[in-house]
């Protein structure tokens, strides 16, 4: 799985160290858990949700072909 879990505090509180993820991520916050993902360089990435809650994190990917 790219996603991972991110504790999440008694309070409700996330800490993410943003130097951990030195290219682009995502943080997807549902049902008062948190998982964070760095972003591929080339996709499409979508988030599905269904009744308020987020089911599914879909990545298409690809590649640029420069010739």
């Amino acid at each position: 799985m790219r996603m991972r879990d991110l504790e999440v505090d008694s309070e409700g509180n996330i800490s993410i160290n943003t130097r951990e993820f030195p290219n682009p991520c995502i943080v997807v916050i549902s049902k008062n858990k948190a998982k964070i993902t760095e972003l591929p360089p080339f996709a499409d990435t979508t988030i599905k949700t269904h009744q308020g809650k987020v089911v599914r994190v879909k990545w298409s990917e690809g590649e640029d072909i420069n010739f």
